[in-house]
């Protein structure tokens, strides 16, 4: 290989992980640097969009000022989308998930236990990079499958924090179409629409929670590391409309560490 193409591919290959510690302080990288982009321009490179492709109508996401800072708007309308952002993190090391986030509406048929109801103005996605040699032979072959189908990025592992309708905050289930996903409850109810909200979650502790169950040596193993964060809103389903806001989203260490 020409080494001037193999230094390229190189850079390449790290970009994302220096793109997210860009303006990183000590004991924090910053997963989604939103306030550091300009409203009105266009999305970064580094903010990938997905989409399915039954799924015409795509929700629209736009970088607006809001609070005296720059912000994510997403707008859905009988539709799905999202904004994926790759990175390379140990989750053993910055375990501490925080973000901001701001939802105007409450979708009314929203339903975190089915498919009809799979819809939230709000989520945000943490996935993990999974070995395949940590599930069973007969777990292997399904997934094998599904990467087959769907390529080698797909998740084998995620939370999903969403603002749901109803549930108390911190309820955490399988999703509706997929035990790889759970889903968890970080805020809920009308009572805080329309404002600024912080959350902070611990992410080896939920991941831990949430597939413990599913694997008896996870508690003597590190968690995996987080290979991407996506921010989404979607109505696809329910076919209602949501407007949501999302601020900067980082990763930090343990307090103590």
């Amino acid at each position: 290989m020409n080494p001037r193409r193999r230094g390229l591919l190189a850079a390449l290959a790290v970009w994302p992980l220096l793109m997210a510690r860009a303006g990183d302080v000590p004991g924090r990288v910053r997963a989604l640097p939103i306030s550091t982009l300009s409203p009105g321009a266009a999305l970064p490179a580094w903010l990938e969009p997905y989409a399915f492709e039954d799924r015409p109508q795509r929700t629209e996401f736009a970088l607006v000022r809001d609070a005296g800072r720059t912000v994510l708007r997403a707008r859905a309308k009988a539709s799905t989308a999202g904004l994926v952002r790759r990175l390379s993190l140990d989750p053993n090391v910055y375990p501490m998930l925080e973000w901001d986030w701001k939802v105007m509406n409450l979708i009314k048929g929203s339903d975190i236990a089915t498919r009809a109801g799979d819809d939230f103005p709000a989520r945000l996605y943490v996935t993990f990079d999974v070995p395949l040699e940590q599930f069973n032979p007969l777990q292997r072959v399904f997934l094998a499958l599904a990467r087959a189908l769907w390529g080698e990025a797909l998740p084998l592992a995620a939370l999903c924090y969403v603002w749901d309708g109803r549930g108390p905050v911190g309820t955490m289930v399988p999703n509706a179409y997929t035990e790889r996903v759970r889903m968890v409850v970080a805020e809920s109810g009308s009572a805080r629409l329309g404002r600024w909200l912080r959350v902070q979650r611990n992410v080896a502790e939920d991941y831990r929670r949430a597939f413990g169950a599913d694997d008896a040596e996870l508690s003597r193993r590190p968690v995996p590391p987080v290979n991407s964060v996506v921010v989404s809103s979607d109505t696809d389903n329910t076919g209602e409309t949501a407007e949501a806001y999302f601020g900067d989203v980082s990763f930090r260490a343990a307090p103590g560490r």
